[in-house]
C-alpha cells in the first residue's frame, strides 16, 4: 500500500510539474488609474531599442546584438515583414522571426514583434510581390482625380482576409515557438497605419458607401444623429471614413491573432503634431502631413472605441521639443490608454524624456535606429545619453516598475532657465538642483544643454531611493531648509540584486553636506530621514 501510495504521489508531481513551470503570459493590468505591464507575474519597465527597418534579416543580427548590448537594453522591437513569411500565397516562411526570437533569448533579452503587413509608414512596402502585382484583386486606394496610391485599400475585404490569414499564422507560429517562455512581452500590429497620398479611398465602391448612412456603431462612439458621412461629419467626413475602415480592418486583424497567441497588442501612430521642420501655422492635412485613418491625437478615443482588441496605442515621437513632446504623452497617457512610447529619437536630444515617461508611468521607452546598420534617416548623432540612462535604470527595472505601478516615483527634468524643482512627497518635500559647482549659498548653475534629471522614490514614510545625473538632492520638512528639523540617518550606495537591497557603503560627510550628489556615474543611494 504504501508502495502504491508513493507511486501515486510521484505520479501527481510530475504531472503538475509543467502546469508549476509555466510562464504567466505578459499582460496589462490597472490599477487606481495607472498601468503596469505584468511579466511573469510582475511589473515590467521595457527599456527599449528599436531596430532598422531592414535589419531582422540574419546577416543584420550579430551587429543587432551588439548593438543592444550597448545600449543596456532588456528588450528589443523587431519587424516581421509580410514579404518574408509568405512569398507565394498560402506558402510561410517564418525562418527570421525564428532567429530573433532565439537570438534575445540568447542574450538575455525580451522583444516586441512589430507586424509589417498592410501599412508601413502609410503605404503598402511591405506587402509581397504578388499583392502588389495584382491591383485588381488587392485594391488600393485611389485619390480623387482617379489616380492610385502606393496603399492598400482600407475598405477591401479581399485586402483584409490576406493580411489576416498571414498575421494569423504569425502568431500561431509565435504560439508554437513562445507559447510558454514569452521571449516576445507585445505585439505591434502594422506600423503607423493610413493613407499618405488620399484622405480616403475615392474608388466607385467607397465612394457608393460613402454616400450612404454613417454605420450605427460610430454614431453611439460619437454620440450623433443618423445622416450621410458628410452630414453628420461635414468637412471631416474623408477622414472619419477612413478612420472607421480602417479601425475595424486593424481591429479584425488584431483579434485574429489574439485567438492564437494571447499578449497585449497594440498600435503606433505618426502622430499630426508639428514638427521643428514643418511651420506651427501650416494646417495639418490627413493623408499628406500624416496618414489619413491613424488614431492622431483628436482620434484616439475614438479608435479606443472601436478596436477593442487593441490593447494600447503608442504615439511615435520625433519631436525635441519639449513641450509637444510632453503634451503627445499627455495626449496619449488616459484612463483608458496607458502610455507606451514605442519609438522616439535616437539621438541624445532625446533622452532625458525617458525621465519624463517614466514619471508619468510609462510601461517603457523604446529609441529608434539604434543597430549599427550604418543607415539612418534620423542622422547619425550618436546616443550615449540613452545607454546612460538604461544602464542606470536597468539592475533595478522591476523594482522601478512596481514603485511607479504604486504612485510612488517621481522623476524632476531639467528645462532651459530652470534650476531647481520642489518634488512633494507630502510629509517631506525633496529639493532638486541642477548643474555643478553647488556651492553654499550659491544658486545652481544649471546645465549648459538643460540635461541634468533625478529620480525620486518613496519606499516608507522616511525612506526613499535617489538617483540622477548631474543633479542633487536635498531632502527637508515642509516649510524648513535641510538641516532644519531634519537630518539624513543613513544614505546607503547600493543596488539591487535579485530584489533585494545590496548596500556597498555609507554616505556622509562631503557627500551629503550640498545634498545627495549624482554626476553621469550610475549611482543609485537609499536614504533614511528623522527629524529632531
Amino acid at each position: 500500500m504504501r508502495i502504491r501510495n508513493f507511486l501515486a504521489a510521484s505520479l501527481l508531481a510530475l504531472t503538475a510539474l509543467p502546469l508549476a513551470l509555466a510562464v504567466e503570459a505578459p499582460r496589462l493590468q490597472q490599477k487606481d488609474g495607472r498601468y503596469t505591464l505584468l511579466v511573469e507575474g510582475r511589473p515590467f519597465l521595457i527599456l527599449g531599442g528599436q531596430i532598422h527597418n531592414s535589419s531582422a534579416w540574419p546577416s543584420e543580427l550579430p551587429q543587432v546584438w551588439q548593438a543592444m548590448a550597448a545600449l543596456h537594453a532588456n528588450t528589443m522591437a523587431a519587424p516581421a515583414y509580410w514579404e518574408q513569411i509568405e512569398p507565394q500565397p498560402g506558402h510561410f516562411d517564418f525562418s527570421n522571426v525564428d532567429l530573433l526570437v532565439e537570438g534575445a533569448r540568447a542574450h538575455n533579452l525580451h522583444m516586441v514583434l512589430l507586424w509589417f503587413g498592410t501599412w508601413k509608414n502609410g503605404n503598402m512596402q511591405y506587402a509581397p510581390e504578388w499583392v502588389k502585382t495584382d491591383a485588381r484583386r488587392f485594391p488600393r486606394m485611389i485619390r480623387p482625380d482617379g489616380e492610385p496610391t502606393d496603399v492598400l485599400s482600407a475598405n477591401s475585404r479581399t485586402n483584409l482576409e490576406a493580411d489576416k490569414a498571414a498575421f494569423t499564422a504569425l502568431m500561431r507560429h509565435m504560439k508554437q515557438i513562445d507559447g510558454e517562455q514569452h521571449t516576445v512581452l507585445l505585439v505591434q500590429v502594422e506600423n503607423e497605419s493610413g493613407g499618405i497620398g488620399s484622405v480616403r479611398d475615392f474608388s466607385p465602391e467607397s465612394n457608393r458607401e460613402f454616400a450612404g448612412q454613417v454605420p450605427a456603431d460610430l454614431l453611439a462612439a460619437v454620440h450623433e444623429q443618423p445622416g450621410t458621412w458628410s452630414q453628420v461629419f461635414a468637412s471631416e467626413a474623408d477622414e472619419m471614413f477612413q478612420v472607421y475602415q480602417q479601425a475595424r480592418y486593424i481591429n479584425e486583424i488584431a483579434a485574429a491573432g489574439k485567438a492564437e497567441f494571447t499578449v497585449p497588442y497594440y498600435i503606433n501612430v505618426w502622430p499630426s503634431h508639428f514638427t521643428q521642420e514643418l511651420p506651427q501655422r501650416q494646417v495639418a492635412i490627413a493623408g499628406i502631413l500624416y496618414p489619413s485613418g491613424g488614431a492622431v491625437q483628436k482620434l484616439v478615443g475614438l479608435w479606443r472605441a472601436l478596436a477593442p482588441s487593441i490593447d494600447m496605442i503608442g504615439p511615435d515621437i520625433y519631436t525635441d521639443d519639449s513641450a509637444a513632446y510632453r503634451e503627445l504623452m499627455r495626449t496619449y497617457h488616459r484612463p483608458d490608454n496607458p502610455l507606451w512610447i514605442p519609438e522616439t529619437g535616437r539621438s541624445d536630444n532625446f533622452a532625458k524624456f525617458f525621465f519624463y515617461a517614466i514619471g508619468d508611468g510609462a510601461i517603457g521607452f523604446s529609441p529608434f535606429g539604434v543597430d549599427n546598420s550604418g543607415w539612418n534617416s534620423l542622422g547619425d548623432d550618436p546616443w550615449k545619453a540613452h545607454a546612460r540612462n538604461f544602464a542606470l535604470i536597468e539592475p533595478m527595472s522591476r523594482e522601478i516598475a512596481q514603485l511607479e505601478f504604486e504612485g510612488k516615483l517621481k522623476t524632476s527634468v531639467e528645462e532651459p532657465g530652470q534650476s531647481q524643482q520642489e518634488l512633494d512627497f507630502g510629509a517631506w518635500q525633496a529639493t532638486v538642483s541642477y548643474g555643478f559647482p553647488q556651492r553654499d549659498g550659491v544658486k545652481p548653475p544649471g546645465t549648459k544643454d538643460a540635461h541634468a534629471v533625478a529620480l525620486v522614490a518613496q519606499l516608507g514614510p522616511d525612506e526613499f531611493l535617489v538617483t540622477g545625473q548631474d543633479s542633487s538632492v536635498n531632502f527637508h520638512v515642509q516649510g524648513k531648509l535641510p538641516g532644519m528639523r531634519s537630518q539624513i540617518l543613513s544614505a546607503q550606495e547600493g543596488s539591487y540584486e535579485n530584489g533585494v537591497w545590496k548596500p556597498v557603503r555609507l554616505w556622509n560627510g562631503d557627500e551629503v553636506d550640498r545634498g545627495l550628489c549624482f554626476h553621469q556615474k550610475p549611482v543609485v543611494v537609499r536614504v533614511r530621514m528623522g527629524r529632531f
